[in-house]
C-alpha cells in the first residue's frame, strides 16, 4: 500500500520532488513505479520537500485558502496585518480573502456570502462597508484627480472640522495609518518636552519607538494587547526610553514620573476597562505639574461613544490626541491634533511624507464625519453593542458558563472562563462560519448591524454555547474541530 506517497504537482514543493525524481533518471524517462519506490527507499531526502502537504487538501480548500498558501511563500507573514491572518480566526478554514463587501456582508473569492459579526475591517467601518455617500464623495475626488503638485483644499477643511469638535486643540497633522500617526505624536511630544523618555499604557503600533519597550524586559508589552513581541531589529540604543505602566495603576505612573525624566505620557483612554478612582484626571494632573505632554491614542476608541473621542466622555483634555480607523470609514486617513504650543514644534522637526497629501483620505474623512453627525452613529452603535453584551450574558447564564466581557460596548469581546477557552473560541468560529457568519468572540458594531441580523446571530450562537457546555461537562473536543486551534498572538508562520 503506497497510497500515502505524493507524486503529483499542485504546489512548488510538489514540483521540487518530481523534479528531483526526473533528474535522478535523466536522460531515461522510461522509469516506472517500482523504480521510483526503489529511489524513495535509497534516497528518501529527495522526497522531503512536500512531506507537510496534506493529501487531497486542494479538494477541501477554498480559493481563499489556496491563495493564502501561496501568499505565505511570497509575502513575509502572508499578509500585511496580524489581525487579518486566518490563523488568528480559524487556521486552514477561514476564507481569508474577499471579493466584495457591502453593509455588514462580505463575499469570498468563491462568491460565498458571510455576515460580518467580527472585526468589520478591524474597526474601520462604523458606517458599514461601501457606504454609498462616502464612496460617491471618493469617486468624485478620483474624477477630479487624487494627486497633484499642489495641495488639496480638503486637508484644511478636515483640519477645521476636527478643531471644531475639539476646542482645546489648535493645530492638526494628518497621516494615513495609525502607526504613522502615533509615531508623529511621539516625535512632536519629545521635541516639545525636550526629553526622550515616554511612559506608555496600551497598544500604539509597530514602530521602533514602541517595541523598544521590550528591550529592557521582553514582557513589558505583554499587558498591552500583544504578548510575546520580540524587539528583533530594534536598535539596542533605544533601551530604557519607553516605560510601560498598567491602566488604573496610578502608583505606577507616579513612580515613573518620580524616577525618570518623562517627556510624554502616551496612553489609550480606555480599552478593556473604564477608569477608576479618577485615574484619567490624576494622570492629567501629574502631567501638568511636571510639564509632561499627555497624548491620548484614540485610534481605536475615537467616534465610538462620543462624536470626537472617548476623552470627551470623561471630561479630560490631553495635549495631543490621535485618531484613526473609523475616521474615513474604510479609507486611509489618520489625524494628530493638539494644543498650539505643542503642535507648533512640528515645524522644527522634519515630519513629511508624499502620500499624506493625497485627496481621497481627506474627502472620506469629511463625508464620514458629516454622516456620523447626522445619524448620531456613536449613540446607535453603543446602544446595539450594549444589547449584544446583555444577550451574551443571558446566553452564558442559560448554559451555566462563566463569562467575562470587556471593552467598549461598540467593540466588546467575551471570554468563557475555562482552561479550554482557546479551543472553544476556535470551535465557535468554525461553527458560525458554517452558518454563514464571520464571527469570533469579539465584535466591532456598525450602523449596519440591524436587529434582524442580531437575532439571527444569536439564533445560531445558542446551540454552539450548548455544545460548549457539553464539552465543559466532559464531552471530548478532539473530534469537533476540523483544523488546528487558532493562534493567541504574534508568532512566526511556517
Amino acid at each position: 500500500n503506497v497510497s500515502k506517497e505524493r507524486w503529483t504537482v499542485d504546489t512548488v514543493q510538489d514540483f521540487e520532488v518530481v523534479q528531483n525524481i526526473c533528474r535522478q533518471f535523466s536522460p531515461n524517462l522510461d522509469f516506472n513505479l517500482e523504480d521510483v519506490l526503489s529511489l524513495r527507499k535509497n534516497e528518501p531526502i529527495l522526497f522531503n520537500a512536500n512531506l507537510g502537504t496534506k493529501r487531497n487538501e486542494g479538494i477541501e480548500f477554498s480559493s481563499g485558502n489556496k491563495l493564502w498558501v501561496r501568499a505565505k511563500q511570497i509575502i513575509p507573514g502572508g499578509n500585511l496585518l496580524l489581525s487579518k491572518r486566518p490563523e488568528m480566526f480559524l487556521p486552514e478554514l477561514w476564507p481569508t480573502y474577499y471579493s466584495k463587501a457591502k453593509g455588514c456582508k462580505v463575499w469570498d473569492l468563491d462568491g460565498q456570502e458571510y455576515i460580518d459579526f467580527s472585526l468589520m475591517g478591524v474597526g474601520t467601518n462604523i458606517l458599514g462597508y461601501s457606504h454609498p455617500a462616502v464612496d460617491n464623495a471618493v469617486h468624485l475626488a478620483v474624477d477630479q484627480g487624487n494627486m497633484s503638485t499642489l495641495n488639496c483644499p480638503e486637508e484644511v477643511q478636515l483640519a477645521e472640522r476636527l478643531l471644531d469638535l475639539h476646542p482645546w486643540a489648535g493645530m492638526v497633522r494628518f497621516a494615513r495609518t495609525g502607526g504613522e500617526a502615533n509615531a508623529i505624536a511621539v516625535r512632536i511630544a519629545r521635541a516639545a518636552a525636550g526629553m526622550e523618555k515616554i511612559a506608555i499604557c496600551g497598544y500604539h503600533g509597530w514602530h521602533d519607538w514602541y517595541l523598544s519597550a521590550n528591550l529592557a524586559d521582553d514582557k513589558n508589552l505583554d499587558g498591552h494587547l500583544l504578548p510575546g513581541l520580540e524587539p528583533i531589529g530594534v536598535p539596542r540604543d533605544l533601551k530604557g526610553l519607553v516605560l510601560p505602566f498598567r491602566y488604573n495603576c496610578f502608583a505606577e505612573i507616579e513612580a515613573l514620573v518620580r524616577d525618570h525624566k518623562i517627556g510624554a505620557i502616551k496612553m489609550e483612554v480606555s480599552r478593556n476597562e473604564g477608569p477608576k478612582d479618577h485615574f484619567l484626571q490624576k494622570v492629567r494632573e501629574i502631567a501638568t505639574q511636571n510639564n509632561i505632554v499627555l497624548i491620548f491614542d484614540e485610534c481605536t476608541s475615537g467616534f465610538r461613544e462620543t462624536f470626537g473621542g472617548l476623552h470627551k466622555k470623561y471630561g479630560v483634555e490631553p495635549d495631543i490626541a490621535v485618531f484613526g480607523k473609523a475616521l474615513g470609514n474604510g479609507y486611509p486617513i489618520t489625524a494628530v491634533i493638539g494644543r498650539d504650543e505643542v503642535m507648533e514644534v512640528a515645524q522644527d522637526t522634519f515630519i513629511s511624507s508624499t502620500f499624506w497629501t493625497e485627496r481621497i483620505g481627506n474627502v472620506a474623512g469629511l463625508k464620514t464625519l458629516e454622516i456620523m453627525e447626522k445619524e448620531r452613529s456613536w449613540e446607535s452603535i453603543t446602544r446595539v453593542g450594549s444589547s449584544i453584551n446583555r444577550r451574551w450574558e443571558k446566553l452564558a447564564s442559560k448554559f451555566d458558563l462563566p463569562l467575562e466581557i470587556s471593552g467598549l460596548p461598540a467593540l466588546s469581546s467575551f471570554k468563557i472562563l475555562s482552561t479550554s477557552w482557546q479551543i472553544y473560541k476556535t470551535l465557535m468560529t468554525q461553527e458560525m462560519l458554517g452558518r454563514g457568519f464571520l464571527a469570533t468572540n469579539a465584535i466591532y458594531v456598525s450602523t449596519e448591524h440591524t436587529p434582524e441580523l442580531i437575532d439571527e446571530y444569536f439564533e445560531h450562537l445558542e446551540p454552539i454555547f450548548s455544545l460548549i457546555a457539553e464539552c465543559e461537562a466532559g464531552r471530548p473536543t478532539e473530534l469537533l474541530l476540523k483544523g488546528p486551534v487558532s493562534h493567541t498572538g504574534f508568532r512566526r508562520l511556517n
